[in-house]
């Protein structure tokens, strides 16, 4: 009998589960609450431009690379990109000449080496690090082990080169540079706290070494950051295609409202049917939620289990929201050879706090994004979810006019941002984000990578309820697209272990 599974949330998450899973014969439903596929790596369209939602570049698209190994298996193809080079420019308080994160090795070692003299033996430590950790990775573990299968694929994927990782376990990218006696170099630290802010959400001091050891890597060949052609929603787009080629079905503007799981029986699920306001129910052998951990919660029906569940969930760390700038520019507001990526500092103490960075995504001419002579630019900082919260309407968009305008304001000290170069302009905070995408109060990025919240600490895929499952960026944070793709895939495997 093929076993049924049911997915909660068509982001990359929940789409590349659900078509891995159709692919290998089961039965597969996806609701996705939005009518648009692809969650924070979705697209919208105004006045001929497409924007990207949220995520704006890809890994894990070379040969090995977690996409290119998932696209395989679905035989489809993979979408068309170039490579970023560099990766990310970064401009530091005061600074008009960027740190340039080149994709090839040999340029980035002598970028930093002119950027941080006497650094080198940090770097060295984190490529060391990397290179075991990423061919560790590439071994599938399962992190962190909830039973025996897990337990043993964490095992199996180890090496004796693994070791080299285990006595820096427990350290920060703070304690590193304290040991190579850095720690007084706050240009090396601004750079990194920076860097680190976009993937593990949190500073150089609480940052897990081993986790920025890969994040601060991965832009370097052979792996990379990708620029996708058309825009973001095309890797959706793909995974939607292997989910319907292998009998999968996705169904939009569908909400799931509850999750019920009954020890040795089929797990039922209640879905708002948004366009005709009927509620349904749907039940499965296994359900896979690609939804944050914050929104599991409040999805479950109270049990033991849960409680415990929610204590810990309660416990975590509050995540950050985003405030984001999007715009419709003519291309000569854009400087020329633009980096396609760039992050900025503006708080001249080197200290990143509310809105005070913004990381910049800008489009190629020709890459779909925009008509011919124009681009998109989007503009992103960093912000705490509660301060839009609880609030009057107006206070609410006096809060959103006064960063949009201090956002504009700041960028224009790189681009030509004016009345008549401004084409189209308009701003979302975390209460769009939660409205659009249903994450809890509009969080993004998953859960930082603090040292007691990452690897063996983090939130598991497999959770307390039988046949009930996680996806996404609270169980593999900070990589994008490819992190969440990893979780899937390790999703898949625990299912196909279960039966």
């Amino acid at each position: 009998m093929t076993k049924r599974v049911i997915v909660i949330g068509a982001g990359i998450g929940g789409l590349t589960a659900g078509a891995l899973l159709a692919r290998r014969g089961y039965d597969v439903t996806i609701y996705e609450q939005a009518f648009i596929p692809g969650g924070c790596a979705s697209t919208f369209k105004r006045k001929g431009f497409t924007f990207d939602v949220g995520a704006t570049q890809v890994a894990g698209l070379e040969p090995g690379g977690i996409h290119q190994r998932i696209f395989a298996e679905l035989g489809v193809e993979l979408p068309e990109a170039t490579p970023c080079d560099p990766a990310c420019a970064v401009f530091l308080p005061g600074e008009s000449q960027p740190i340039n994160v080149w994709r090839d090795r040999t340029k980035w070692q002598a970028e930093r080496q002119r950027q941080f003299p006497n650094s080198e033996p940090f770097w060295q430590l984190l490529a060391k690090l990397f290179e075991a950790s990423w061919k560790f990775q590439s071994r599938d573990p399962v992190l962190p082990p909830r039973n025996v299968w897990d337990l043993w694929q964490l095992i199996s994927a180890m090496r004796p080169d693994t070791l080299i990782t285990v006595p820096f376990a427990l350290m920060t990218v703070g304690d590193a540079l304290r040991l190579y006696g850095l720690a007084g170099d706050k240009r090396l630290k601004t750079f990194l706290d920076l860097q680190l802010k976009l993937y593990s959400q949190v500073n150089a001091d609480e940052t897990a070494l081993l986790y920025a050891a890969t994040a601060l890597a991965v832009s370097q060949t052979p792996q990379g950051l990708y620029h996708l052609q058309g825009s973001m929603q095309v890797l959706s787009d793909r995974l939607v295609e292997a989910l319907e080629k292998h009998g999968g079905r996705l169904l939009t503007g569908h909400c799931v409202q509850q999750i019920e799981t009954q020890e040795n029986q089929s797990q039922s699920v209640t879905i708002l049917q948004q366009k005709t306001g009927k509620i349904l129910t749907n039940t499965a052998d296994h359900i896979v939620a690609n939804v944050t951990v914050q929104n599991l919660i409040k999805l479950l029906t109270p049990s033991p289990s849960w409680g415990l569940y929610q204590k810990r969930v309660e416990k975590l760390p509050d995540p950050s929201g985003a405030f984001v700038v999007y715009l419709g520019v003519d291309r000569q507001a854009i400087p020329d050879d633009c980096p396609p990526h760039l992050q900025f500092l503006y708080d001249q103490n080197g200290v990143i706090g509310e809105n005070n960075s913004l990381f910049v995504s800008v489009s190629k001419p020709g890459d779909g994004r925009a008509p011919e002579g124009q681009a998109t630019l989007i503009a992103s900082t960093f912000t705490n979810t509660k301060i839009w919260r609880n609030i009057s309407q107006e206070t609410y968009q006096t809060l959103k006019a006064q960063y949009t305008s201090e956002a504009i304001a700041r960028l224009n000290s790189f681009f030509d941002l004016t009345p008549e170069t401004i084409i189209h302009q308009e701003a979302a905070t975390p209460c769009t984000f939660e409205r659009f995408t249903a994450r809890e109060q509009g969080i993004v990025g998953g859960i930082g990578q603090r040292v007691f919240t990452f690897g063996p600490f983090g939130v598991a895929t497999r959770t307390p309820f039988r046949n009930l499952w996680l996806v996404g960026d609270s169980t593999h944070p900070g990589e994008g697209t490819a992190g969440v793709s990893y979780s899937a895939l390790t999703v898949v495997r625990q299912i196909a272990s279960s039966c």
